[in-house]
């Protein structure tokens, strides 16, 4: 008898089917039939029986079929067509601003897990949500995560790293947060990290058991104190209140908190004072300021509900409040410990052609990620099948996140 046991998947019976869970939020399917041919079996919650069969051979099977049943990935918050990226895929971590990893020349390196979000914001920069006319998702496998986040810490070749977790969506989706905070922490190099989050997916034991793994900050994307306006802004269902009980809970922790709302003119002017109020009174900002406030602007693929106000107007309007609540909204940058450092060398320049290969769909209409010299690029507007040779010419280099123009 072999019994195969699985960390990250979980089985249940549907009709004719076993539906397998991936990661908490993802799924896919596989067919009794194609079962039976490896032979007779039962299911558990994280375990597959095969009765007549050797582990060994058990194995080699089931894994070739996991390995095809991997291409219908789904995620079920949207039932999207989702990516798992792994250490065998062949897709590089850094070219995209989707997932993977980002270096924008600081000590600040980005950390992208997933992409998805249980909430729609309705001045989301990326459009994301249970509305979202994005067409795919991705997550990242942990281990290739840490992997390639230990290399470019090696070069950056400083004792002052912050990892900081964001996402095109809801970073503690991911399910491997805990362990992937644990692991980012432990890269000799890495001082600090933080994570952004709407919040409700957080319970004190997750907040006890981030602060356990070393994560230093959680950056809490909170825009209004007024129910109503809250749930507006948040575009979908919003628990308030649970999110305010953890806001008041996690400075309690060895983490920090600082509470980082939008400014939408017109929408939640007069909550930006009571949010700084709230969050002196709660203790955050033990090591970075309580507050920091971002003025909300216009994209191209955004939800864009107004139209973006200047710096200068922001700052202006930053001031008046201030002056007339009493309170500090706006702090220097000095103050979250950036430090200018080398970027990762670019393997193209702006205007190049190349050869790449094309190796996933994008996230938006028919675009496609191609890779080259290990790097990703983004490729809109693309006919070309997965798997297939394209010419590109390169229009954007910017922080090793790159577009390219098909030629052929």
């Amino acid at each position: 008898m072999a019994e195969l046991i699985f960390k990250d998947l979980s089985f249940e019976k549907d009709k004719d089917k076993v539906k397998v869970n991936f990661l908490k939020i993802f799924y896919f399917y596989l067919d009794e039939v194609s079962l039976r041919k490896i032979g007779d079996f039962q299911i558990n919650r994280n375990s597959i029986i095969f009765e007549k069969l050797s582990e060994n051979n058990a194995r080699k099977k089931f894994e070739f079929l996991l390995y095809n049943a991997f291409k219908s990935l789904k995620n079920r918050l949207n039932n999207k067509t989702t990516y798992y990226i792994h250490q065998s895929s062949g897709i590089p971590l850094i070219g995209t601003n989707y997932f993977g990893l980002v270096d924008r020349g600081s000590n600040i390196i980005e950390v992208k897990p997933i992409t998805s979000c249980n909430i729609g914001c309705i001045f989301c920069s990326v459009d994301e949500g249970p509305s979202s006319k994005r067409k795919t998702d991705f997550v990242i496998e942990k281990d290739y995560l840490v992997q390639e986040f230990r290399k470019v810490v090696e070069f950056k070749n400083s004792d002052n790293i912050d990892a900081h977790i964001n996402a095109q969506g809801e970073p503690t989706l991911y399910s491997d947060m805990v362990e992937l905070v644990r692991d980012i922490m432990s890269v000799k190099g890495v001082k600090t990290s933080s994570i952004d989050t709407n919040g409700l997916l957080l319970t004190k034991r997750y907040v006890d058991e981030l602060a356990e793994a070393g994560l230093t900050r959680i950056n809490l994307s909170l825009h209004a104190l007024d129910p109503e306006k809250a749930t507006q802004l948040a575009g979908y269902p919003y628990n308030l209140n649970k999110v305010l009980e953890i806001a008041r809970y996690i400075p309690k922790t060895k983490m920090d908190l600082i509470i980082v709302p939008v400014w939408l003119p017109g929408y939640n002017d007069d909550e930006l004072p009571k949010l700084a109020k709230f969050a002196n009174e709660i203790g955050a900002g033990k090591s970075c300021p309580p507050i920091g406030i971002q003025s909300f602007m216009n994209y191209r693929f955004g939800r864009n509900p107004i139209e973006e106000v200047s710096l200068e107007v922001f700052y202006k309007k930053m001031k008046e409040l201030e002056q007339e609540h009493n309170v500090k909204l706006v702090f220097d940058k000095t103050a979250f410990n950036v430090e200018d450092l080398p970027e990762l060398p670019k393997p193209f320049k702006k205007g190049q052609i190349i050869e790449a290969e094309v190796v996933l769909p994008g996230r938006i209409g028919s675009e496609k990620l191609a890779v080259a010299r290990d790097r990703l690029i983004s490729v809109p507007d693309c006919h070309k099948e997965i798997g297939s040779k394209a010419k590109l010419r390169i229009r954007r280099t910017k922080h090793n996140i790159f577009l390219g123009e098909l030629l052929n």
